[in-house]
């Protein structure tokens, strides 16, 4: 019989196994980033920045905060996105101080296809049969459900 905390640790190890399958499998074996990078000619965070505003226009300091970037670091990377011609900045209609960050068409049609790389998925997955993708699907679905409801 086991002890509360060796269940505890038993867990814990068993969550840092499985973490560490998922990150191999998305950060590492794929490659995707590098694949992004090579389709788009830029750098991931630039295709993030194009991506998040995909759904409509956001203030920089929201883009700031989707990030988890600093303000300086946002500005640089608005800054060669928009003299690429992918994204336009204006003012704000209603806080002259605020700046609202919008894709161009081009930035749109650049998001989409950073999406379309990033969606697809790893050849290690279509190896699954439809069995075990739905339970992976369900496990998932329950991670990801737990973890957007914390605060």
């Amino acid at each position: 019989m086991t002890t509360a905390a060796e269940d505890g640790q038993q867990g814990v190890d068993a969550a840092t196994r499985a973490y560490r399958v998922m990150r191999e499998l998305v950060l590492e074996e794929d490659e995707r980033m590098v694949q992004l990078a090579e389709v788009t000619g830029m750098s991931f965070i630039r295709s993030k920045v194009l991506r998040r505003l995909a759904a409509g226009p956001m203030r920089m300091s929201e883009l700031t905060a989707r990030l988890r970037t600093d303000k300086p670091y946002t500005t640089l990377v608005v800054d060669d996105l928009e003299r690429r011609g992918l994204v336009v900045r204006s003012v704000h209609p209603d806080d002259r101080r605020c700046k609202i960050v919008t894709n161009t068409p081009a930035g749109q049609e650049m998001a989409e296809l950073a999406e379309s790389i990033l969606a697809r998925p790893p050849q290690r997955l279509l190896a699954l049969d439809q069995e075990e993708l739905a339970l992976l699907e369900r496990v998932l679905g329950k991670v990801v459900g737990a973890s957007s409801s914390t605060p």
